[in-house]
């Protein structure tokens, strides 16, 4: 009888207990492995949310002060209409530049491309921006390479002191560059670094063409500031956990350096509103008709705002922004210093926002049931937003780009893993729970424990049902004179095998009680009867025929099996207080059929059917007993037994151990 007696180690509940956190750390760090597995394949949609979503905080609370040192001349709808289409005459840009000059500008940079061509007047034009450096036109490199490389026009003022060999520097040999008549004018690329999206977010601070790194259009104004006509830069690793990958210095004033990515590629800046940038028809320029000192001093940008000139792109502000804004952006914010980048540390400081959100989901699914069941859900959707809160909190605080999608992702793949893991374990205790109330309870009554709120009130069902009552007769004389492990084991055999019987034979076990079963079959008719009988046979042929105490006991009177049958109505259900109920099976036909298991010993037949199961019965025949008064009962009874059955002792007993034969 060692099953009785087999007891759960403390070692192993100990395990069991700490299976719950170990399984969550497990889920957050197969989370975090997918996490970063997702971002390291580039998928474009992510890299787009990241930026999109990422420049919200920017758009949100934008800066609209004034930006009084960069003014924009617009190449706009009213200029094409007033000077003619473009591209205008270089006599009318030569016009448009002098203009400017007079109005005081300190530099005017042109975000325009003047490529070889028909046009023969470029003295004209070249005299107007002058020679002292102070007119800067741009040149185009272009990426990626097509098949055939484009070389036109010549490709002027590289920088000197930075090496395009061993560097991270994009490199090209296709441009797009000014003529041979413009070789003195300043110059700078306006090779822009186009997302999927067909955002511009990034602008390379300088490109290789062979050998040569030539600076972008935006920086060259401060070239042209701090070194005049001798442009020099460098550009270095940074090893600070908050400073950049690399930075850019200008000449020699330290107070140009400009954050880089490691690929040498600057962050544009959308911090400022676009209605802080001021911008100029040209057609005003050339008519005079503007503030006299709103140029005086500052830096001049022209460039084409017009929508059918094709320098048109998508910002966080809005789908149609003219290119020449984004290089006044860039001049803004590395005047400023408030140029954004990407921390070297980046990767340190996402991983700390991630196990702060573990710890977060840590607790959460520590609670178990309705925390985790309700919580999870919650973090899951309120864990990007935080992260994207975070991002933008340091972002318009510190200039710090650290994304959000990373500990974004996390979290929302965490969240969700634990909440999967939590309703598993959930449904998993659930089916527990159900097969444990199922080896006491009907299944249905089960399953009415398990999901219904339990009540006060009666809460049961009438229904014509056929019931089968097997009583062990003598357990009471075994257990009184042998080992209670014996009579266990007796008991354990008994009720397993009727249990088997009766599903056998397609009816259920209601309840055990003391030494006797009851079972039942959801039906009333012949169908049931004869089942019914047939598995009261059975039990006969197996259990009596085995089930007998040890030879030998003075004075104790041999175990025998009494089977009762009866068909009828019964009202089935649970009765009791809502804090402990009970589950009842009432109703004439449950008395009749106890009452005829019991007459089975004064009668000496093993199986008793009652006259209403025995009117369907038709395959068995069956022998009259007489009427009978039962006991408590106060009509009388018809009684039938199965013709065949002998009520004669059995002479081939045998003592059961351990619930084996």
């Amino acid at each position: 009888m060692h099953f009785l007696n087999k007891k759960v180690s403390p070692g192993v509940t100990a395990m069991v207990l700490n299976q719950r956190p170990l399984s969550s750390v497990l889920v957050m760090l197969v989370a975090m492995a997918l996490s970063l597995f997702l971002m390291s394949l580039s998928i474009e949609p992510l890299q787009s949310l990241e930026e999109r979503l990422g420049t919200l905080p920017w758009t949100v609370s934008p800066d609209s002060s004034l930006e009084e040192r960069v003014t924009i001349v617009s190449i706009d709808e009213r200029s094409i209409e007033g000077l003619g289409p473009w591209p205008w005459s270089r006599a009318v840009m030569a016009e448009l530049t002098e203009k400017i000059y007079e109005a005081g500008a300190q530099v005017q940079v042109h975000d325009v491309v003047y490529p070889p061509g028909k046009e023969t007047n470029d003295a004209v034009f070249v005299d107007a921006l002058g020679t002292d450096g102070n007119g800067i036109l741009a040149q185009l490199p272009i990426l990626p390479v097509p098949d055939e490389p484009i070389q036109s026009g010549l490709m002027t003022h590289p920088l000197t002191g930075l090496s395009c060999e061993g560097s991270d520097l994009l490199v090209t040999d296709s441009y797009l560059a000014a003529s041979d008549a413009f070789s003195r004018v300043a110059k700078g690329h306006i090779t822009p670094i186009i997302d999927p999206d067909g955002a511009i977010r990034k602008v390379p601070a300088a490109i290789c063409i062979d050998g040569d790194a030539y600076p972008a259009l935006g920086i060259a104004p401060l070239l042209q500031l701090a070194s005049g006509s001798d442009w020099e830069a460098s550009i270095r690793r940074e090893n600070g956990f908050l400073s950049p990958i690399m930075t850019m210095s200008l000449g020699p004033f330290s107070s140009f350096i400009i954050p880089l990515d490691s690929n040498g590629k600057l962050r544009i800046s959308f911090r400022k509103s676009p209605d802080a940038f001021r911008s100029i028809s040209a057609i005003d320029i050339i008519d005079g008709n503007f503030e006299a000192d709103i140029l005086d001093n500052g830096v001049v940008l022209v460039g084409a705002t017009a929508f059918g000139l094709d320098d048109i792109v998508p910002t966080p502000y809005s789908g149609f922004t003219p290119g020449v804004e984004l290089q006044a952006r860039v001049l803004a914010s590395i005047l400023d210093a408030e140029v954004p980048y990407e921390p070297a540390g980046r990767s340190t400081i996402l991983a700390v926002i991630c196990l702060f959100f573990g710890g977060f989901l840590y607790i959460c699914a520590s609670g178990r049931g309705r925390v985790a069941l309700f919580g999870l859900p919650i973090l899951a959707v309120t864990i990007p937003l935080i992260s994207l809160i975070v991002h933008g909190v340091i972002l318009t605080s510190y200039g710090l780009w650290l994304g959000w999608v990373m500990p974004g992702l996390f979290g929302f793949l965490a969240a969700l893993s634990l909440l999967v893991t939590e309703l598993a374990r959930v449904r998993f205790e659930r089916g527990r729970v159900m097969q444990n109330l199922n080896s006491y309870l009907p299944n249905e009554t089960a399953r009415k424990v398990a999901f219904e709120l339990p009540s006060s009130h009666i809460q049961a069902d009438r229904a014509s049902v056929t019931l089968l009552c097997a009583d062990l007769r003598n357990f009471s004389a075994l257990g009184e004179r042998r080992p209670p492990e014996e009579s266990a084991s007796v008991l354990h055999y008994f009720f397993t095998k009727v249990n088997s019987v009766v599903e056998q034979h397609g009816g259920k076990i209601h309840e055990y009680k003391g030494d006797s079963v009851l079972a039942i079959w959801d039906a009333d008719g012949p169908e049931p009867a004869a089942s019914a009988l047939a598995a009261a046979l059975q039990i006969d042929a197996e259990v009596n025929d085995n089930l007998l105490p040890e030879t030998g006991i003075k004075g104790l009177e041999p175990l025998a099996v009494g089977i009762g049958i009866e068909q009828g109505p019964v009202l089935m259900g649970s009765i009791g207080p809502a804090h402990r109920r009970a589950h009842a099976l009432c109703g004439e036909a449950v008395s009749v059929t106890l009452r005829i298991q019991e007459m089975t010993a004064d009668l000496a037949s093993p199986i008793l059917v009652g006259e209403v199961a025995a009117r369907y019965i038709s395959d068995v025949k069956l022998e009259s007993l007489g009427h009978f008064l039962l006991p408590g009962l106060m009509n009388t009874h018809v009684l039938y037994t199965p013709s065949s059955l002998q009520s004669s002792a059995r002479d081939n007993l045998t003592l059961l151990v351990g619930g084996l034969e």
